[in-house]
């Protein structure tokens, strides 16, 4: 009965140290984020929601509500000026629209990225998921590495080559279109281009036939949809794979994102012993890039699934949401539609394939994709960390902060951009002001999309096809919104009614 009550005194008295302990931890975290408000209030912001989460709340809220995050960083932009703070617990970030600013931080290595928001995409929910890709990889010596084997890839004359693929995915994408002409029936615009993109970035960059637009059945869409949502969740809400109730989402975008890699080291392995036995192997991207790595010395392979995921992620969604939101904007500006077909009709006419040097032809096309993505970049948002004291618009900024820049709100603030809302491509005439540091989609400097040509042409390719053959009306009640899950796309997938144009002609 004595070591009875002698054990349950000892627990009891660990207990209440074990509290004691945590209540000291909790008041000297709470200190440290009272040291932080300090430090860091002389720059302007939004009232924060607590003391504790910051603007944790507000951004969960959005969220929650289906509501863009990006709108309400605008609104802050508009509201608390060019410098602005956000607080998330106790971390402080800083929203920048300073074209000086931008142009001092994205066209310079001295601003490396930042590690506190990459290495958040480096796993998605405990998955390895980006990894230390392209994208992600905040080691300058380590990132150039992999710039030098993957610049060959994408170089002006290797991109030419690949002309027929992006003419014959695009070929399969107007017999679907065909069909919806004929049946009368509505297409989900977003879905079809979703399709193609993904089938183009499969074959060209690793040889891999999904054949998507006739099979429907493919993991892969949902895979990536679900990484995507995985991944701004992961960002967003820290603490979600912790609550049960969000568990089964977790185990989900775990299985989508290792659904991925398996994929993508299948595909790599195969590829090395096809070279190793010296077998023909095709001209694509993951050949060339397996060329290069041995003139460099090698590639570890979990960079080379890194890079496997980064290109599917980014060289996929990006592309079929910019056609996409184009097209919804076409649907209700029919004099802009008219101008870009008679453009077509006198570059390209009736032919099929289109060549490289005719997308130098379609110059109207060209402003019009630039107008898409400045109302509607998919990757609005990238972040640098700034590494010594300095001064932004006049005020001093502490070293060892982060700044996010953001061309979203960037392109849609009339400080930058008249009536930044209407879609005017005339802004991106050749002798129209050049927009000065504030409009950036595929980033700025050493560290931009290294796809950035290889996605433009694609778009033209489809666009220019598409605009060849069909006219499109929005089925009505079709929206506007955006769907903010990781990358921007059309809410409501542009759903279209399609109409054969040598049809209508006759």
């Amino acid at each position: 009965m004595a070591f009875l009550y002698t054990a349950a005194h000892w627990l009891g008295f660990a207990l209440l140290a074990l509290l004691f302990l945590v209540f000291v931890a909790f008041g000297l975290y709470c200190l440290y984020i009272k040291y932080i408000h300090m430090k860091f209030d002389h720059i302007p912001g939004p009232p924060r929601d607590s003391f504790l989460l910051g603007h944790m709340p507000t951004m969960q809220r959005e969220m929650d509500r289906d509501k863009v995050v990006h709108d309400t960083l605008l609104e802050w932009a508009e509201k608390y000026g060019p410098v602005y703070r956000v607080n998330f617990l106790h971390t402080v970030m800083l929203h920048v629209t300073c074209p000086e600013a931008v142009k001092e931080c994205l066209m310079s290595l001295k601003y490396p990225k930042d590690p506190f928001t990459y290495k958040r995409l480096f796993n998605v929910f405990g998955k390895r998921f980006f990894g230390n890709g392209l994208v992600t990889d905040t080691d300058h010596d380590h990132w150039y590495k992999q710039r030098r084997i993957m610049d060959p890839a994408f170089s002006h004359s290797y991109l030419k080559g690949l002309m027929g693929i992006f003419n014959e995915n695009a070929e399969g994408l107007m017999e679907k279109l065909e069909e919806g002409a004929e049946s009368q029936a509505p297409v989900n615009i977003h879905n079809l281009v979703n399709a193609v993109t993904l089938d183009v970035i499969a074959k060209v960059a690793f040889g891999m036939d999904l054949n998507l637009l006739d099979d429907n059945t493919s993991a892969f869409p949902n895979a990536i949809a679900l990484c995507l949502k995985g991944m701004i969740n992961n960002i967003r809400k820290p603490f979600m794979h912790l609550l049960p109730w969000n568990w089964k989402f977790v185990k989900e975008v775990e299985d989508a994102a290792e659904l991925l890699r398996s994929t993508g080291r299948e595909c790599i392995e195969n590829r090395k012993r096809a070279m190793r036995n010296k077998e023909d192997v095709p001209k694509d991207i993951l050949t060339k890039i397996l060329q290069c790595a041995v003139d460099e010395g090698g590639y570890d392979d979990e960079h080379m699934l890194d890079n496997f995921v980064t290109f599917f992620i980014a060289g996929q969604e990006t592309t079929a949401s910019q056609i996409a939101f184009t097209i919804l904007e076409l649907a209700r500006h029919p004099e802009i539609t008219e101008k870009l077909i008679s453009e077509v009709d006198e570059a390209i006419g009736s032919k099929r394939e289109i060549d490289f040097n005719d997308l130098a032809k379609l110059p109207y096309l060209s402003q019009v994709l630039k107008e898409s993505l400045r109302i509607y970049p998919p990757a609005p948002l990238m972040t640098r960390l700034i590494t010594k004291d300095t001064v932004i618009d006049g005020i001093r900024i502490p070293w060892g902060v982060t700044v996010f820049f953001n061309t979203y709100v960037m392109g849609r603030m009339e400080r930058f951009f008249k009536d930044p809302l209407k879609f005017d491509p005339d802004r991106f005439h050749p002798d129209a002001p050049k927009p000065y540091f504030c409009y950036f989609p595929f980033a700025l400097g050493p560290r931009s999309c290294l796809g950035q040509n290889f996605a433009q042409m694609e778009a033209k390719v489809v666009m220019a096809k598409l605009l060849q053959r069909f006219t499109f009306q929005l089925v009505p009640g079709q929206s506007f919104a955006i769907l903010d899950s990781g990358a921007l796309r059309p809410r409501d997938g542009v759903v279209c009614t399609i109409k054969a144009r040598s049809k209508m002609n006759k």
